[in-house]
């Protein structure tokens, strides 16, 4: 476990580390106008992976995949902290993903294989917490190699820990225990990766490009266009990534679903609220990740809680309909965020956020797991991550777009001079002081409305728990009732 978590957390940290050192590499390397896709290349391409990297470790066994995943991602740090200019940072980043895609979902798939049903919740709940661990100590540790070392250590720091993780995991990993003659199914692979890249390059670059702009236009008609050739393709396929009963099984599609409105909501608040902390009320980039503190403890106790629930009690969906709802009234809570909203005010804002948030992601993959056939695993875990990943680029992106408008409006009739940029609202410093308050609380209602447009969404998620099955299909551990992907029904017994 001790692997295992320290490669989830690698690979999560780095979608987050380089976010507060971009200005310092755009400005070393030479590429402002190119500089998003530092950011884009690594989400796309751990996107876009995860089914094929899912659905391999299912037919050759996972432990060599996991090695070779983990030592592609430390090979392509090497890389990142050694470009001399941007292409070879995008070609690096996107590399690196590809290996973190693999550490991610082969990792949750090992906790299947690993671990018995009725202990997985417990387990999944420790990798859960990384991910909230990661989203406040990675901005931090960015700014403070960029400002205290080099920008390039924010990707050189992942070797010593990356040797560590390949040296515990080659020696106690089990070794694979099947292999398969089936051809891969490349179409499938090449498929589910041409829609991944088109729903990230929708959600990075909708703001930038414009959502009514052609190329957004475009994008959006051909990733529907492909989504629609999932099903046929798959149908046909000997050895398919997502086995089509998997699409129709009841349990892995609504588990995705409230899996990608969780994680929505999630990342927009990781990733926005250090940035209304840092604009609104002052603090360093490293004071805001303290006041995150009773967000994240409030995400990692609620995460061990509901693991130790879920192998406990007998209803996961009751797990489920207490954490989404708790997502809807951390999302009230923060759409009434102002300037004069206090420190003990928000930090109990923040707890109630952080158990919402920390109670849903790992509990849908194990219901999901759960609710599989042991050989279909790794591609049901792939499901989920691909559908959470998703999530997140959907969140952040919607939120960030969702902030600006909103802020731009709000600034109309304000004595603003020129200076400010309502794509950069720390220009806000540049104000004279007369103003500068009024364009603070500008954005922070701006902030606060943004959470509120995400109420809908999470709402959406609460409901779908409600359609769930009622309880864990399992009996000291073993399957007993659930879904077959051999025959897609809701009633048939677990192979």
């Amino acid at each position: 476990m001790s692997a295992l978590i320290l490669a989830v957390f690698l690979a999560s940290l780095d979608s987050t580390i380089v976010s507060t050192a971009l200005p310092h590499i755009a400005e070393d390397l030479r590429g402002f106008d190119n500089i998003a896709w530092v950011s884009a290349a690594y989400l796309l391409a751990t996107t876009a992976v995860t089914p094929l990297w899912g659905k391999l470790g299912d037919m050759f066994g996972r432990k060599r995949l996991y090695l070779a995943s983990t030592s592609l991602f430390l090979i392509a740090s090497v890389g990142c902290g050694l470009a001399q200019d941007l292409p070879q940072l995008i070609g690096a980043r996107a590399l690196q993903g590809v290996g973190g895609g693999g550490m991610i979902v082969l990792t949750f798939a090992l906790v299947g294989d690993i671990v018995s049903p009725g202990e997985r919740g417990r387990y999944q709940g420790m990798f859960g917490s990384v991910y909230g661990v990661a989203g406040i100590v990675g901005p931090l540790l960015g700014g403070v190699f960029t400002d205290q070392l080099s920008w390039r250590w924010a990707f050189l720091i992942n070797l010593p820990i990356g040797v560590v993780t390949l040296a515990i995991a080659g020696r106690v990993l089990p070794a694979a225990t099947r292999k398969t003659a089936a051809r891969i199914d490349c179409l499938g692979a090449l498929l589910m990766a041409a829609i991944a890249t088109g729903v990230v390059l929708v959600t990075s670059f909708g703001r930038r490009w414009g959502w009514g702009s052609p190329s957004i236009v475009g994008l959006i008609l051909a990733t529907v266009v492909l989504a629609s050739l999932v099903v046929p393709v798959e149908r046909r396929a000997a050895a398919p990534i997502l086995p089509v009963p998997m699409l129709t099984s009841r349990t892995v599609v609504l588990s995705s679903l409230i899996g990608f409105a969780a994680n929505a909501a999630m990342f927009s608040v990781l990733l926005y609220l250090p940035t209304y902390l840092q604009i609104v009320h002052g603090v360093s980039a490293t004071l805001s990740g303290v006041h995150m503190l009773p967000l994240v403890l409030g995400l990692v106790v609620s995460q061990s809680l509901a693991g130790r629930w879920s192998a406990r009690v007998e209803r996961l969906r009751l797990i489920l309909i207490t954490g989404m709802a708790l997502n809807v009234a951390g999302l009230l809570l923060l759409g009434t965020l102002g300037t004069g909203t206090g420190t003990v005010v928000l930090s109990l804002y923040f707890v109630v956020t952080g158990v919402g948030m920390g109670m849903v992601p790992m509990v849908v993959l194990t219901a999901v797991q759960n609710n599989v056939s042991p050989q279909d695993i790794g591609a049901a875990s792939a499901v989920v991550t691909f559908a959470r990943s998703i999530g997140a680029a959907f969140g952040v992106s919607i939120f960030g777009s969702l902030l600006t408008s909103d802020f731009a409006h709000r600034l109309h009739g304000l004595p603003v001079t020129g200076g400010l940029d309502p794509a950069r609202p720390d220009t806000i410093a540049v104000l004279p002081s007369g103003v500068r308050h009024a364009a603070l609380e500008a954005f922070a209602r701006a902030t606060g409305t943004a959470f509120l447009w995400l109420l809908p969404l999470v709402a959406a998620g609460t409901l779908l728990t409600f359609f769930l099955a009622s309880h864990r299909d399992t009996e000291d551990g073993v399957p007993v009732t659930g879904e077959t992907l051999q025959s897609g029904t809701d009633e048939a017994p677990v192979a």
